[in-house]
């Protein structure tokens, strides 16, 4: 399928999502979140998929008050083969299309490994990985089947690129992996006109990011958070909607020559 050349449309027409659907994961919070209401704001309708439905269902309100326009929440667990292709077709029933999906739902915990598990190994890939895997193949079995020139979004990390501190080799691998993963999609989906591209934040300030100051802080490593801050070239760690809005990039049409790229949000620190 060949791109279609945006190049006579304004900048409003190529960062609008007007009549377009979006699935969004871990949508309730901190990113997720933040994504769920620029991609509104930007006009789509949105599916807000987090473990938690009464939060996402929360969500999903706030949006309808906001921008006047749809937005359901949906319970799913997205290392469920099941719950995922409820999800895919949630989003069909609901809005009669998908052009969007945002593999965003993830999990931080913080364990040396030494003391890792077999267990917590597992439940890290589960969700970071193969969530990414089963929400990709959702999306993009309804975008091919349907004709959509759809975008699947992977929310990746600066871990994906080197090792982000001890505690986290589960972590760093599965989004090592989810880059790969990101590469893939795009090679064997493009001939269908479906794009992968993935977005790599450094450490972003949310609620859920205190577990894991915590448990440095209790490891003897004193504030290694706060230090990413100081280190990096811009003197700073990023917010939810840092993030947000370099997905909004991704899922318009500004974009649209783009696939298989991971996107740094990291305040020049993948420079150094």
């Amino acid at each position: 399928m060949p791109v279609t050349d945006v190049s006579s449309r304004s900048i409003p027409e190529l960062m609008s999502l007007a009549d377009r659907v979006a699935v969004v994961t871990g949508g309730a919070r901190g990113i997720g979140a933040a994504i769920c209401h620029r991609f509104a704001e930007a006009g789509a309708l949105v599916v807000v998929a987090d473990l938690d439905e009464g939060l996402a269902k929360s969500v999903a309100d706030s949006i309808h008050d906001a921008h006047g326009h749809g937005a359901v929440g949906v319970g799913v667990d997205v290392a469920d083969e099941e719950e995922i292709d409820l999800l895919g077709d949630r989003a069909l029933s609901e809005f009669g299309r998908l052009d969007i999906w945002v593999n965003n739902a993830g999990i931080y915990p913080s364990t040396p490994l030494l003391d890792m598990t077999a267990a917590e190994w597992d439940r890290v890939l589960d969700v970071n990985l193969r969530g990414t895997f089963l929400g990709s193949r959702a999306a993009a079995r309804r975008m091919v089947a349907s004709s959509t020139p759809g975008v699947i979004i992977n929310i990746g990390s600066t871990a994906g690129y080197r090792a982000a501190g001890p505690g986290i080799a589960h972590y760093v691998s599965s989004k090592h992996a989810v880059r790969g993963l990101t590469k893939a999609l795009a090679v064997e989906l493009g001939p269908s006109g479906v794009r992968a591209l993935a977005i790599s934040p450094t450490l972003i300030e949310t609620p859920g990011i205190e577990a894991g100051r915590a448990a440095f802080e209790a490891a003897g490593l004193g504030d290694l958070l706060g230090s990413m801050a100081e280190q990096a070239p811009l003197r700073r760690n990023g917010v939810a909607d840092d993030v947000a809005r370099v997905a909004l990039f991704c899922a318009s049409d500004l974009s649209i020559l783009m696939s298989g790229s991971t996107l740094a949000v990291d305040a020049g620190s993948l420079a150094m």
